[in-house]
């Protein structure tokens, strides 16, 4: 049960209700004896079968004391009344009321559980997507999409679905099971030996039998998972699987995971299916042990305090026992299922956040000075350096151009400074202090990012702006995006600023949700921007749009600029030229061509004039 330590975690917050159920669900077993403990004893008093008790016996916690003494109730009531008639009107109404309880009781037992199970699948989702937003990332690269989303919906739903229900069985079914199990052994402690020899033997087979259903449960899984990333990656390139006419690599490589995933749940189905009718017949087969052996005590006077009446009442309560196993047995079978989810789970609520906040970190609340990298490296895996001794100061007001073939580490070095990694060697300070000193949020707060491909999100241009101010006024959105060359294609929208973009903004076009974006930038107006040439991919007309805009963002900022398209930097303060992550030369642009080195045959290959 290790697995679910977590859940018994959340769990702590609800120990009144855990109490209450308890409570609820132990009155509802005690009606439901009462009911079938009246069944025999009056039965027999009602049809003359034995007679009357007259003579009221001593009480004593015994079952056969107990079933004298209500005897002795019943028969004087059929005696003063000599009405047999009104014994069975009295019987009945016993049995209504204490079932009437016995429901009444476990409803409550419902109603008081419920918050209960939402509570703790809420806490357990809510855990999960905070630690997302928390993971550097990193992490993000390194894992499928699709297999995240399985984690954080079909995991959790078979943790709520499993687990939660199992552990409601695991409460009151071994409380049912137990009582019944205390009352057989009060009613003959002889005959209630054989219980205890054969109900072990039918838990271990059972357990026996579910012993895989955990392994090919975590399988079913990442299955799952792997279907989902094929579906997104085929939503988000659909156009490249049309164009290309690849709908049947891309179709068999969805249905062969698709049917390995239901051979996998076929064999699961199988075994929990199995649960249930197994732990029936094993029931029955020990119901009829008992029978056997008590049947033959009765009839040979070897019973002991067990009379026929008992014996009756013992079968009764015996049957009781056999749902509360089938559905304990299903239990266990859903929590070995239930704990490969949790497991997956706690691999996303347990993977280090490799960008921690010092607890002493103190906000910084505006940029004065300079940002300045001192021998830093950083490697995302030991052994794999990306960048090598990176020495640059970037001082207030100047931009620094970021130049260099793909993978030389441009973007790897512009995510350090809003510390999305930190670095492994060397220091990043601002303001003559390392980051790590500043709290994560306040540091952020001072910069505005704009990367190559505009993120956007399903919602409305005005919240899209807003997303780092949302308390913005219209006004002063309709600003930024003037600033952005922006409100004119706004303005001609439907609903204006109230229009709903789409996924990932696919109502606009590509210079659109570009402009969208420099927009949010303005709106923060940070003293620091980092932008990753955002018109690398836009026709003409667009790119101009969108160039006008950064360089009027750019205007009296500090600026890291990542740069395709050399003509766009030609103006920087400094230009650092990278391969291999590490700066083989830096200067001005004219310094640069002068030298005739790394930056001239990348200025020649895109025939800048």
């Amino acid at each position: 049960m290790k697995e679910f330590k977590r859940i018994f975690k959340y769990l702590k917050g609800y120990r009144a209700n855990i109490g209450l159920y308890f409570l609820f669900v132990v009155l509802s077993i005690l009606f439901s004896i009462i009911s079938l403990a009246m069944l025999a004893p009056f039965l027999q008093l009602l049809f003359k079968q034995t007679e009357l008790v007259l003579v009221k016996p001593e009480f004593s916690l015994s079952a056969k004391s107990v079933l004298e003494y209500l005897k002795y109730y019943i028969s004087n009531i059929i005696k003063e009344s000599n009405d047999p008639g009104r014994a069975l009107a009295f019987i009945c109404g016993i049995i209504i009321t204490s079932v009437m309880f016995k429901n009444a009781f476990l409803y409550l037992s419902y109603r008081v559980l419920a918050p209960i199970r939402n509570g703790v699948m809420t806490k357990l989702r809510g855990d999960l997507y905070d630690k997302v937003l928390k993971l550097p990332v990193s992490f993000f690269s390194e894992q499928r999409k699709g297999d995240l989303i399985s984690r954080m919906s079909n995991d959790a739903n078979e943790v709520e679905w499993s687990v939660m229900m199992a552990l409601e069985a695991l409460i009151k079914e071994p409380l049912n099971i137990l009582i019944y199990v205390v009352m057989m052994v009060v009613l003959s402690p002889k005959l209630s030996l054989f219980l205890f020899v054969f109900l072990p033997v039918t838990g271990f087979i059972i357990g026996r039998v579910s012993r895989s259903l955990k392994k090919q449960s975590t399988e079913a899984q990442q299955k799952n998972g792997l279907v989902l990333s094929i579906l997104d990656e085929t939503l988000t390139g659909i156009r490249v699987v049309k164009a290309f006419t690849a709908e049947k690599i891309m179709g068999k490589k969805f249905h062969d995971m698709n049917q390995d995933l239901n051979h996998i749940r076929n064999k699961m189905n199988f075994r929990k299916d199995m649960a249930s009718p197994l732990s029936e017949f094993m029931g029955v087969m020990v119901l009829s042990v008992v029978l056997w052996f008590g049947g033959q005590m009765v009839l040979s006077n070897n019973a002991g305090d067990l009379t026929p009446d008992g014996f009756i009442t013992y079968i009764l309560f015996f049957t009781q026992i056999i749902n509360p196993a089938k559905s304990l047995s299903s239990a266990f079978y859903n929590t070995r299922r239930g704990s490969a989810a949790i497991e997956r789970i706690e691999e996303i609520l347990n993977a280090p956040v490799v960008v921690e906040e010092q607890k002493d970190a103190k906000a910084i609340d505006s940029f004065e000075h300079a940002i300045e990298f001192k021998n830093v490296g950083f490697a995302y895996a030991p052994d794999t350096p990306v960048l090598k001794n990176i020495n640059l100061k970037l001082e207030k007001g100047k931009t620094i151009a970021l130049v260099g073939s793909s993978g030389s580490g441009k973007s790897t070095l512009a995510d350090l400074v809003p510390r999305f990694h930190d670095v492994t060697e060397g220091e990043i300070l601002v303001d003559g202090k390392n980051i790590k000193e500043y709290s994560i949020n306040s540091l952020r707060q001072l910069m505005g990012i704009v990367t190559q491909e505009p993120i956007l999100f399903n919602d409305t241009i005005a919240n899209n702006i807003s997303l780092s101010k949302p308390d913005a006024s219209l006004e002063q959105i309709k600003s930024a995006a003037k600033i952005a060359n922006a409100n004119m294609f706004i303005e001609y929208k439907e609903d204006g600023y109230n229009e709903n973009i789409g996924e990932r903004g696919g109502k606009l076009s590509g210079g659109e949700r570009q402009r969208v974006t420099i927009a949010r930038a303005v709106l923060k107006n940070p003293p620091i921007l980092i932008l990753d040439e955002a018109t690398s991919s836009l026709d003409t007309e667009s790119e101009r749009l969108v160039q006008d805009a950064i360089n009027t963002l750019m205007k009296d900022r500090t600026s890291l600029v990542i740069a395709h398209r050399l003509s766009t930097v030609r103006h920087a303060d400094e230009i650092l030229v990278l391969s291999k992550g590490e700066i083989v030369e830096r200067g001005t642009h004219d310094e640069l061509v002068a030298k005739e080195g790394y930056y001239k045959r990348l200025v020649d290959m895109q025939e800048v004039k």
